[in-house]
């Protein structure tokens, strides 16, 4: 009984230490409600904006007239339209360059992100439609989570600012893509 007591109190005592690495990525965080690290935080909020710009660039194209506005909003509002803004939001990077936030960002869509991706690139019509429409509503979830979470309980304070003023957007961004769903 004392060992399995140890055993707990010692996962318990390491869990802040891995929580952001294994408990991040494997959504534990999520369901318990854990803030990410601003590093994660920062990385995750990236790759976000470059899967829903890409995507959203190619269902200009293959989608049909509601997944069309819906994807020039999703270019519009992640991209903040400037040629320098491609990789995250001008906001985001605009407090990572005054050196206001310690971070990264991503240079690259997450694996699975990319995967993502190809999948849409290889779908026409339909398919692709109702994969582009589903991909959006997930990834919308993750990033409404990812933003409540930090904005929430992250460490620091002008990022957890930013991500609790930028989640309403984003939130909105997400009944769009449900109502496309429907």
């Amino acid at each position: 009984m004392k060992k399995i007591i140890i055993a707990s109190l010692a996962i318990s005592l390491a869990g802040p230490v891995m929580a952001q690495s294994a408990a991040e990525k494997s959504g534990v965080n999520s369901l318990i409600g854990v803030a990410p690290k601003t590093e994660y935080f920062v990385q995750e909020a990236a790759t976000s904006d470059m899967f829903e710009i890409e995507s959203s660039k190619l269902a200009l194209d293959r989608g049909d007239a509601a997944t069309k506005t819906f994807a020039q909003q999703m270019v519009t509002d992640h991209e903040k339209t400037s040629s320098e803004q491609r990789a995250a939001s001008s906001e985001l990077k605009a407090l990572i360059s005054a050196g206001k936030v310690k971070a990264q960002l991503a240079s690259a869509m997450t694996s699975a992100q990319q995967d993502m991706l190809d999948k849409l690139k290889g779908l026409q019509g339909d398919d692709f439609i109702k994969q582009y429409h589903s991909d959006q509503e997930s990834a919308h979830e993750d990033a409404v989570d990812l933003f409540k979470r930090y904005g929430e309980g992250g460490d620091n304070a002008e990022l957890k600012a930013w991500a609790a003023s930028t989640r309403p957007a984003l939130a909105h961004h997400l009944q769009m893509a449900k109502d496309l769903n429907k």
